[in-house]
Formats: structure tokens, sequence, C-alpha cells
């Protein structure tokens, strides 16, 4: 179901607005408030105010133009966190080219890919990766490399390529081109797993849609301080934190990467009052001294009101969205209680239907199929670029977007997530969920993550195994942990779903946002 031009006589919500409108406006209208601060580990904090960052958006665009850039053309931009990151994209999409961010962990095979399916004439990256993307990237036409690594000084000098600072132009040349919301305007690739990565299409509208909405649902003000941490190539820290930061005009602070020693003191720096997280980064967050000064009024998380990280003493706000909904299609409420450790209710923007396998709702306390109907372009992705086939297949008859994913219906309309239906397990014929094994190992002293994943059975079909971080590492951990593991196994849940093994490990592979990458665990149980 890809993308359809807009029916005669229906008036759009962002009719003749795209993304260098917001950034004109926000900068016409607040251009010495700061709208990003880049807080880099090692250096002084770097205010850039709405005007100034307009200003050098426009000369990076005029740049790009001279350089040849032309509308409708994929540029590669493949950055960790820093502000070149954002003056990119936006001089990209200025311009009407179309801003292709990537994971930083990719492999060099998937980078080949990337630049060679969308058909990138250019890449944006930094020293750390120069190297890898020039020599898997053969089709652009050229290559830009920052001066530094994410705020660290670079290991070595970037031995081709132009110096990223060598691009900019006069901002008064920058490039002027007609609004059109309906315009392609960025691409992120999801994270493959069994095929190929699929690249999710975004317009304009999108873009627009994911900062007003994504402002709305969070509650923010042109007050807030917004501290983002998680990767900008990704929707959550790109959409959740800096364009709803850009609709409201008010403050996101920009860190390299998620460091749970440096996080209270940039807080309390800069006054920060919201962030998008991640369990990960949580459980790492106890382990420090929690700051009484703190000014946070509200997280945005996985799940509602999570009782493991009440001593953080945040609300925290539950949600679920894809790269493909731009925002949250469930969402928990600000001003109103939650049920803990669900993941909130329907959005009001979208029609959310959960059925069983064979199509029939759900009652309250079954698990079902989740599936999302909003608008193409709009409220959910434009198409998956290149592939028809994949746009296709992810709707039904009734234009419902299929998600892969399992989730529970609670009371009063909430909702509790269930797992992606590839990381459910059948043993022996009966359906188990990864997450409900991982969610009772967490809880059990001196586990800092576990990631359960099936193996194969000549029995029983499959059978979980469990991979553990222990508090301290392996060689920290104690000698009875194990016991305590299947122990608690054994009394939470059924015996069908109680472990197999258990694997101490100390540290798991990662995808997006510090998931874990459990395609590779799969790999190592066989």
């Amino acid at each position: 179901m890809p993308l359809q031009q807009t029916t005669a006589g229906i008036v759009g919500p962002f009719d003749g607005l795209d993304v260098p409108w917001l950034l004109r406006m926000r900068a016409e209208v607040r251009s010495s408030h700061p709208f990003l601060i880049w807080a880099p580990f090692d250096a002084p904090a770097r205010r850039w105010s709405y005007g100034e960052f307009h200003e050098r958006v426009g000369a990076l665009a005029a740049g790009l133009v001279k350089r040849g850039v032309k509308p409708g053309e994929y540029v590669l931009i493949h950055l960790d966190n820093c502000i070149e990151a954002l003056l990119a994209w936006f001089a990209c999409v200025e311009l009407g080219a179309i801003a292709v961010t990537t994971n930083t962990r990719s492999a060099p095979a998937e980078i080949a890919y990337f630049a060679d399916h969308c058909g990138a004439v250019a890449a944006i990256t930094q020293p750390a990766y120069a190297e890898i993307v020039a020599q898997n990237c053969r089709n652009i036409r050229w290559m830009a490399a920052t001066s530094h690594d994410a705020g660290a000084a670079p290991a070595q000098a970037v031995s081709r390529g132009d110096s990223f600072e060598a691009l900019f132009a006069n901002s008064a040349d920058r490039p002027k081109r007609a609004a059109d919301p309906l315009a392609p305007c960025s691409v992120q690739y999801t994270s493959g797993t069994t095929s190929r990565p699929k690249a999710v299409l975004w317009t304009h509208a999108n873009a627009l849609w994911g900062a007003k909405i994504n402002a709305a649902h969070e509650n923010l003000h042109a007050s807030d301080v917004h501290q983002a941490y998680l990767p900008l190539f990704h929707t959550n820290a790109l959409a959740y934190s800096m364009l709803a930061t850009l609709w409201v005009g008010a403050t996101c602070v920009i860190q390299p990467r998620f460091s749970a020693s440096r996080f209270w003191g940039v807080a309390r720096e800069h006054g920060s009052t919201w962030t998008s997280t991640i369990p990960f980064c949580m459980k790492a967050l106890l382990e420090q001294e929690i700051p009484g000064d703190h000014k946070f009024r509200l997280w945005g998380t996985a799940i509602n009101e999570p009782p493991a990280f009440a001593a953080l003493g945040v609300k925290m706000i539950g949600w679920w969205g894809m790269t493909e909904t731009i925002t949250h299609g469930i969402i928990g409420e600000v001003d109103q209680p939650n049920i803990p450790m669900s993941i909130g209710r329907a959005a009001p923007e979208y029609q959310i239907r959960i059925t069983d396998d064979d199509g029939r709702p759900t009652e309250i306390g079954d698990t079902g199929n989740l599936a999302i109907k909003g608008i193409p372009g709009l409220s959910l992705f434009a198409e998956y670029l290149h592939n028809e086939t994949a746009t296709r297949e992810s709707f039904d008859a009734h234009g419902f977007f299929l998600t892969g994913d399992r989730v529970e219906r609670l009371t009063n309309g909430f909702i509790k997530f269930g797992d992606r239906a590839k990381d459910m397990l059948k043993v022996g014929g009966e359906n188990v969920a990864a997450s409900e094994i991982e969610q009772v190992i967490a809880l059990v002293p001196g586990v800092r993550e576990a990631a359960v994943v099936a193996k194969k059975h000549p029995m029983l079909d499959e059978v979980p195994v469990v991979f553990i971080i222990p508090h301290g590492g392996v060689a920290g951990a104690a000698p009875d942990l194990q016991d305590s593991v299947m122990a608690a196994c054994r009394k939470g849940l059924a015996d069908f779903k109680v472990p197999r093994e258990i694997r101490l490990v100390d540290d798991m592979p990662r995808s997006t946002l510090e998931k874990v990458a459990k395609a590779e665990l799969r790999k190592l149980v066989g």
C-alpha cells in the first residue's frame, strides 16, 4: 500500500509546509533561544541558537548544491551523535535531497548494501568510519569526513575524502524550492534479521507528523530541555527527541552516546526536564547516585511505571512505536495513573487492532497480533524504498500495517507488550514468549541483563537458552548465580518455559538502541 497522492479537495495538516519551513519559522520567532546543546565528553558544551543553526544549515545546503547534490538524490549520513549529523540531515532535506541515516555499528557489507540500494551520490562520515565507507561505497561521487569522532580527537587522520568543514558555502545562496509535504525527506534502514534490511522512506509530512505528534504525546513545551543520547540515526532520538523539541521551540541536549557516569552531571548542568530512554540505560543509572536537585519531570520509555526503576524518582510513561509509524501508536498517560508494566493505550491518531492467528479479536487477558492503521506518507511511512513487494505485503486487505509484534489486552484499554513474533518459541507445541522468561530472570540479584533465544531440540522442536550478563561481569559473578536463576525460573514459570541452558557472558551483540541482536545469539546456540 504505497503512498497515494492526496485526493482532490482534501486538506492535509501540513499543506504548503515542509521541514525547512519548520526550522525557518523557529529561527524567526525564537532566534536567540538555544535549540541544540552539544555536550561532548571531554570538552565544554557548545550552544547553537535557532538562528545560528538555521544559518549554518543554509550554508551547508548551499555548499552541497555547489558539490552537485540535486533534489531527489540520496546522501549517506554515517555518523555517531554530533552536531554535524543534524546539520547534514537538515541541509539535505532543505535542498530536496534525501538524508539516509545509517547505523554506525553496521558491518562493511551492510554499508555497501545501504549505499548501493538507495543509490547514494555522496557520503558524510567521521574519521573512525572513513576508510570503511570509502572502501564499500564505491559508486558515490564524493565523501566528506568531520574533524572529530563524536567529540573526541580522531585516532588517525582521514587518508581520503574531503573535510566536512570545506562543504560550507554562503547561506545567502541557500537553495529555494516550493514546499511539497509529500516529497521524500529521509530514509532509515531497519535491522535485518532473516533478510536484507528494508529502507523506510519518510516524506516531509512524515517528519512534521513526528515532530508535532511526539511533542503532543510527550507534553513538551517551549520551556523544556530534552536530553538525547540515543543514536540520532534512529527514529527515537531523531523524531521523539530532536524533531519534537523543534516543533515546540524547546532545547535539546545532544550527548555522543549514553554514559551512566555523565548522565546526571549533564542533566544538572543544563536543567534537563525530559528524556527518552530504554531499560538498558535505566539499569545502569540505578548504579549511580541519584541527585536530589535534578529537574526531570517525565521520562518516556518502553513501559509505564516499571517498579524496578521507582528509585529513580521520575514519572515514566510507556510507549510503542516503529520506524514505520514515525511516532507512538500506543502511549502512556502523562496526567493520569497508568497500569505498571503496560505500554499505554491506543493513541488517538491511529487505529489499533489486536487479533489471534485466525484473525479473531482477542479478549482481555489474551495475547494477539498487533496491527495499526494510519495514512501512508503522513502518519505511516510512505513505502519501503525500491521494494514494492515488501511494501504491499506489510499491509493487509483493510489497510492495516502488520507490525510483527504481539501484545496483550489489559483492562480499561491498556495494552502490554508481548514479544516480536519472531521471538516466540515453540516448545513442545506450546507458545512461549522470550520476554516472559527474561522478566523473571531480570529480577534475580546479580543479573544485569538477560536475553532468551530458542535452541533446536529433536523432541520439543525448540527449548529456551538464556544469555546473562552478570553485575561485575563473568569474573565478578556470584558462584551460585546460575542456581539462583534456575530457582527463580522454576518458581515463576511453567516447567516447559524454564531455560535448558544458562550462558554467562560479559557482553552481547547489539543492534539499534542497544537492543540485543538475537539473530547473532541464535547462531551461537545452533
